[in-house]
């Protein structure tokens, strides 16, 4: 059994050269119980944006907050609050903020995808 709140949770600033103003909280996982996904919270300051990128396994997506922009499958999908998305293994995808608020998104992952 697990109940947190995210403002007890660690939030690790990710740095790689294509990728700006993001940051990571892992909600649940292996850790708390959840043996074979992860749900982690990524916030996209403004300006924010992950690299655009493949793997192989699928994910889901939550807006929670702000706007931001799916790139998926070479369209662009636009995210608000309350939309959700669904992205296939191999899938070439990048998460930005297309807002001029932060944008935050609950991604979740089977336990492979947060190595």
């Amino acid at each position: 059994m697990f109940v947190g709140h995210i403002d007890e949770i660690e939030k690790k600033t990710l740095n790689h050269p294509l990728m700006r103003a993001v940051e990571k909280q892992i909600l649940i996982g292996p850790e708390q119980g959840w043996a074979d996904y992860v749900m982690r919270l990524f916030t996209l300051e403004k300006g924010g944006y992950a690299p655009r990128h493949a793997h192989p396994w699928p994910h889901i997506m939550y807006a929670v907050e702000g706007k931001g922009n799916l790139f998926m499958d070479g369209q662009d999908f636009p995210l608000k609050s309350g939309s959700v998305a669904y992205v296939p293994a191999d899938k070439e995808h990048q998460v930005s903020n297309a807002g001029p608020d932060k944008f935050v998104f609950i991604c979740i992952v089977p336990k492979e995808g947060e190595a």
